[in-house]
């Protein structure tokens, strides 16, 4: 388990939370540092449901921008094999569809997820949760 803060994945590949990239686009420089280290490594991934909310976030003006930022990392879609985890997750933990769709994102594909979320995801109840950095 990793629960530390600013800890290395350890050459695990991550599932990038929005709020990660969403840090990192606010200029926090610990977001950005983390992610140049999982991109020398070539161990970031995203999720359709991460694509999604950093985008809304997105000016028309900025969205390709961050569209080539999220194009650096392998884009992991929804499937049959992910809805049905994260329907699963939902009903154990109570969660929100995306958090649900998240954890079962990483859960499926063996990643880590990166995060800021300790409410939701508290990384000593959730073994695939590391949170990266502090703000």
């Amino acid at each position: 388990m990793n629960t530390n803060v600013g800890s290395a994945p350890n050459g695990k590949s991550v599932l990038l939370d929005s709020m990660v990239l969403i840090d990192h686009l606010n200029g926090t420089r610990t977001a950005t540092e983390f992610l140049l280290r999982l991109e020398k490594n070539n161990l970031g991934a995203v999720s359709a449901i991460t694509r999604a909310e950093v985008l809304t976030g997105c000016g028309v003006d900025t969205e390709a921008v961050v569209e080539e930022i999220l194009d650096r990392y392998q884009f992991l879609p929804v499937g049959k094999r992910v809805a049905v985890a994260a329907a699963r997750l939902r009903r154990r933990y109570r969660w929100a569809l995306p958090d649900a769709m998240q954890a079962a994102t990483a859960q499926v594909h063996g990643l880590l997820l990166a995060t800021r979320n300790t409410r939701d995801f508290p990384p000593d109840r959730h073994h695939f949760v590391i949170v990266p950095y502090a703000v």
